[in-house]
């Protein structure tokens, strides 16, 4: 029972240190199996002292939100992001919507065009633009990942890949300095790898907050994306790292 105590501990502690932990990384270095590690972190999360993940987990100030729960945090930020973003949208463009509530955000803002082609993995957003029928609205399938309300998987992998579109319009749940992009979720990372490689122009869409976060997942580094729609409160040093990384940085006001 002490071991079992004094692991949990070096649990936390290693939570506080780096904000998230992985299964492999604490098996080895605790000394114990993989499952023995689950376990752990299945009951400290009953203790509401950490959040799991695909893989591991985070710090409870670090969490990865559910659909419904992040659409309430920066709001009006992300409906002025969302507003920009649209206005970089052509007629008869092809473009891909990641989900996410600034991309949801973005669907919007796509009533007032005749022609688009928009490809989207996320329930909410297709649900949104059904009502336009105006709009060519495609989905490439998958299985359904409730927290996020997208789907993912396979199928969606196959699909991506015999696609090509305009732009892609993709939200990150965190930036690092001189690294690059993150998402919580793997199987995410993924197929956002596969939207980049089939996207002419690849457009970040992220509030000032997700910047210095992190997630379980690495998307890609910056040498991969041309645009970053941000707002007014990003600080000056990391608009000069994006830049000095050839990403064209615009603020939504």
């Amino acid at each position: 029972m002490k071991k079992t105590a004094y692991r949990r501990s070096l649990i936390l502690e290693k939570l506080d240190e780096t904000g998230q932990v992985n299964v492999r990384d604490l098996s080895e270095l605790l000394g114990v199996s993989e499952v023995t590690i689950r376990n752990d972190l299945d009951k400290l999360e009953k203790n509401k002292l950490l959040i799991r993940a695909h893989g591991g987990a985070f710090k409870t100030n670090n969490i990865a939100l559910n659909v419904s729960e992040k659409k309430k945090i920066n709001i009006d930020l992300k409906r002025l992001i969302g507003k920009k973003a649209a206005s970089l949208i052509n007629e008869e463009d092809s473009i891909i919507l990641d989900s996410g509530t600034t991309t949801f955000e973005l669907s919007n803002n796509l009533k007032k065009f005749d022609s688009l082609t928009v490809i989207s993995n996320a329930l909410d957003i297709v649900n949104n633009l059904s009502q336009h029928k105006q709009l060519d609205v495609f989905m490439p399938g998958g299985y359904l990942k409730e927290f996020s309300m997208s789907l993912v998987g396979p199928m969606a992998e196959r699909n991506f890949k015999q696609l090509y579109c305009n732009k892609l319009f993709l939200g990150v749940d965190g930036i690092k300095d001189n690294l690059g992009i993150f998402t919580h979720y793997m199987e995410e990372a993924y197929l956002n790898q596969l939207m980049i490689e089939v996207a002419e122009e690849v457009i970040i869409v992220a509030d000032s907050s997700k910047f210095m976060k992190s997630g379980l997942a690495f998307i890609c580094g910056f040498e991969k994306i041309h645009k970053f729609i941000t707002d007014r409160y990003i600080e000056q040093s990391m608009i000069e790292m994006l830049q000095k990384n050839n990403v064209e940085v615009i603020i939504a006001e």
